[in-house]
């Protein structure tokens, strides 16, 4: 028997999902977990501790990876942000805000590693150096984003002033990533997204690990927590379709003469 949430596809709005499990997400939860495992070994008992940083190096092992996809988080719902505001189709929608709960979810997991790692390297938790601040306002746009999306009582309002929002998200995604070669900065230059790494060895591959551990866990539950925006909206929908409909039946209206009302004028 077919899973009925293989057939969907929530950018026609075709079809409603019945849950938000599937063969995908299963497949993707299990590579998580084994990834999420050997990610484990190899940060906590494989890999060497740090000539200079010591034990502390293996935190970097999950700040990196969680700062990545903090901005694939902003990345996603900047993208489908422009695609929703261009076709106004519901699945692009529905995409932004999984990307940007995740985005929320990855960036305080970020600003809280960073913070724990800066305690002994730089003797606090926390400075206004460039890239902590640009990281936490960009943290900061993406609450703003889901905020707005609660303001207006109207689905589409909200969405087309939080769609607006979404597109600032990944030009400061440019800016944190630039930024300690801007500005002056505590923060070290970029470790392994340059042609020579500075990093090498079990801790380069502690570090790929965790990255690919992060990337099927982030992807796992961007897929599920979409799904559920999907439902979401289409709960949304059944309820304003009944209200429209009750409120036609207690004026008398048949469904006929009601659907060429309702072409006529708004209800």
């Amino acid at each position: 028997m077919s899973d009925p949430t293989d057939s969907i596809d929530p950018f026609d709005g075709a079809s409603v999902p019945a849950h938000t499990g599937s063969a995908l997400t299963r497949v993707l939860g299990l590579s998580a977990l084994a990834a999420l495992v050997v990610w484990a070994l190899y940060g906590l008992v494989w890999s060497p501790p740090d000539r200079e940083m010591g034990d502390l190096v293996r935190l970097l092992y999950v700040h990196v990876p969680v700062a990545i996809l903090f901005y694939a988080g902003a990345g996603i719902t900047t993208a489908a942000s422009l695609l929703w505001l261009r076709g106004r189709t519901p699945g692009w929608d529905a995409l932004a805000v999984a990307g940007a709960e995740l985005g929320v979810v990855f960036g305080a997991l970020t600003l809280l590693t960073g913070s724990i790692w800066g305690k002994p390297t730089w003797n606090t938790f926390w400075t206004w150096d460039a890239r902590l601040t640009s990281t936490a306002l960009l943290e900061v746009l993406l609450i703003g984003y889901l905020a707005v999306r609660r303001v207006d009582p109207s689905p589409a309002g909200g969405s087309v002033r939080a769609s607006i929002l979404g597109l600032l998200l990944f030009p400061n995604v440019i800016i944190v990533h630039f930024s300690v070669d801007w500005w002056r900065s505590l923060h070290q230059p970029a470790t392994v997204t340059r042609l020579d790494p500075t990093i090498e060895g079990d801790m380069l591959v502690a570090l790929m690990v965790g990255m690919l551990a992060g990337a099927l866990v982030f992807a796992w539950l961007l897929v599920h927590r979409f799904r559920v925006a999907w439902l979401e909206q289409q709960v949304e929908r059944h309820d304003l379709d009944a209200a429209v409909a009750a409120r036609r039946a207690e004026g008398g209206l048949s469904p006929s003469t009601s659907t060429s009302t309702s072409e006529a004028q708004p209800a």
